[in-house]
This record gives structure tokens, sequence and C-alpha cells, in this order.
């Protein structure tokens, strides 16, 4: 067995990552990439859990301003359960056994989520997939990423983006912007760096949980980082 450095990790994944350059909906083929390698670190020995937004079908109220706050997130949390199914039957496809947990109860179609049962799930070797964030508006999905990691003990939270490390700026509009390979919590805060929102930060800061911040474009990134490589940015 290769040598990995984590043994059980939670990979954070936007909805705008599974929608490839079509930048809406569903991308099979970008999705079918990047569960090759979820299957392919799986297969290492490694528990993964997963948490997904909704941004390729719905951005809250930036769709219409004069949406109701609370309205929006639900319907976002409706959009992050439509990701989860897509990633289910994709892993599924791949023989790989999976659950998907929601935070507001959809029986027919998922298992509400329970604590005890995610992280025996995950003892089996089964991928479980977190839809609805925290079940609460308000909060974002990288908000249930940080929680859920906290909860099911994943020794680090795999966030992929559209952008390929932590930067003391967009680099996309400056390019003076440092790229950091590792940083603090506390840094990311003090200079409001946006890696993940406020919330999320703060309860990864005090629950010592370390972020690996990488470009989701290229998947093999997600094997990297379980093997302990360099990629991207460190967190902690």
């Amino acid at each position: 067995m290769a040598e990995i450095k984590y043994k059980r990790v939670l990979l954070k994944l936007s909805g705008e990552a599974l929608a490839g350059e079509q930048k809406t909906g569903i991308d099979i083929k970008t999705l079918g990439a990047i569960c090759d390698k979820i299957k392919e670190v799986a297969d290492l020995g490694v528990q993964v859990s997963i948490v997904v937004g909704g941004g390729n079908f719905w951005r809250g109220r930036r769709n219409g301003e004069q949406m109701e706050k609370t309205t929006a997130d639900y319907m976002g949390m409706l959009a992050t359960t439509m990701n989860a199914l897509a990633l289910q039957d994709a892993l599924e496809a791949r023989g790989l056994h999976t659950r998907v947990q929601t935070a507001i109860e959809m029986r027919e179609i998922a298992e509400p989520y329970i604590k005890r049962k995610a992280a025996k799930h995950l003892e089996k070797g089964r991928i479980v997939i977190f839809a609805c964030g925290t079940g609460n508006p308000y909060f974002t999905t990288d908000t249930a990423a940080a929680l859920r990691a906290a909860e099911t003990e994943s020794e680090v939270i795999l966030l992929g983006k559209n952008i390929d490390a932590v930067y003391s700026a967009d680099p996309r509009l400056d390019k003076t912007a440092v790229k950091y390979d590792e940083i603090t919590y506390a840094e990311v805060l003090n200079q409001d760096l946006k890696v993940m929102d406020s919330t999320a930060t703060a309860l990864c800061k005090d629950n010592n949980i370390p972020l690996q911040v990488f470009a989701i474009a290229d998947p093999e990134n997600i094997v990297r980082a379980v093997k302990g490589e360099k990629v991207g940015t460190i967190v902690k």
C-alpha cells in the first residue's frame, strides 16, 4: 500500500467544481475525473467524507436580490442535494459504497445526518456525502465542512478551489499577490484572505483542523494531498 499521510479526510467541493467549463449544472466528464481520484484515495485505505456546495445550480440572492435570505438559503440546500446524489451515482458506478446524509430530512432519497452513523459508515469504508450544509440558513457549506470535519474527527479538510493556493490577494486581479505555502488561521482571519468564510475559519482554528487548499481543476491534487505531497497551501 502506498504511504498516506491521513487516514480520515473530509473533501470540500464547491458546486462549481462539478460544472467544469460549462460553469453551470453538472459536467459528467468533470464529475467522473473527480470521482476517479476519490476512488484512488479510497483504494489506498483512506476514509473519505465529502461536503458539496450547490453554486452550480443556485447562488442564493445573487439570482434575485429581492428574495428573502432564508428562502434563498433553503433553495441552495436543495441544490447541494442534487450534487450529492450525482456524486453518489458516479462513485457507485466505480464500485464504491456510499451514503448520502442530509441535514434536512429527505428519507426517500438519503439518510438524515446522524454523527454516529456517519462514523460507522466511514469505519466500514463507505464514502459519506453530506448535503444541505448545516441545515440552517445564514451558514455556508464552508461552515458545514468545518463542522462535519470536527464531528467525524477528520484529520484534515481538503479544500478544492478554482485557484491553486492561498494568496495575499486575488492573483487574477493583483499581479503582485504573494503565494503562501503555509499560513496560520490567525493570519487568514487578520488579513481577511477569504479562504473560507470567517465562521468556518474560526471553527477550524478552534478545533485544530488543518486545511489543505489546492486547485480542483487537477483532481490528481486530491491524491497528492492525501499522500502528504507539497501541493497548494496548508492552513493550520
